[in-house]
C-alpha cells in the first residue's frame, strides 16, 4: 500500500489548522465560523451534535462545496471559516483538507464531537428526518 490512513492523517494534519474544543467553544457563537458535522445521520440522531452546526455528510462534501455541482449548498460558498468535526477527529481532518484544497477556510475540531462532549460543551439533539 502506497499510503495508509496514518499517512493521510499526518499529511492532512501538516496542512490543516486544528482547534481544541476549548478554543472552538470561544468561536462557536462568532458568526464568522460555521461548525460542520460530517458524521452519518444515524450518529447525529444517536449522539446529538454541536448546537447550530450544519450537517454535510462526508460522502457528499465535495459535491456540496463545488458551485458547479447539481448538489451544491450555497451556505458552503460563504466567506466563513468552516470548523469540520466527526466523532473523533479523523474524518473531519481529511474533510477539512479537501475543503481547504477546494478553496474554503477550513479547520478541524481536534478530538471531534467526543472531545467536545468530554469538555462539557453543549449538545443539541438531532431528531430523525422521517
Amino acid at each position: 500500500m502506497a499510503l495508509g490512513y496514518k499517512d493521510l492523517l499526518a499529511r492532512a494534519d501538516a496542512k490543516v489548522a486544528s482547534v481544541e474544543p476549548e478554543q472552538a467553544a470561544t468561536t462557536h457563537s462568532d458568526e464568522a465560523y460555521v461548525f460542520v458535522d460530517i458524521r452519518d445521520p444515524r450518529e447525529l440522531e444517536r449522539e446529538g451534535m454541536v448546537p447550530n452546526a450544519k450537517h454535510a455528510p462526508r460522502g457528499m462534501l465535495e459535491f456540496w462545496i463545488d458551485p458547479e455541482s447539481p448538489y451544491h449548498k450555497p451556505w458552503l460558498a460563504k466567506e466563513k471559516t468552516f470548523v469540520f468535526y466527526c466523532a473523533s477527529g479523523w474524518r473531519s481532518l481529511l474533510a477539512a483538507e479537501i475543503a481547504q484544497e477546494m478553496g474554503l477556510k477550513a479547520m478541524s475540531l481536534r478530538g471531534g464531537f467526543s472531545g467536545w462532549k468530554a469538555a462539557g460543551h453543549a449538545v443539541q439533539e438531532r431528531k430523525p428526518n422521517h
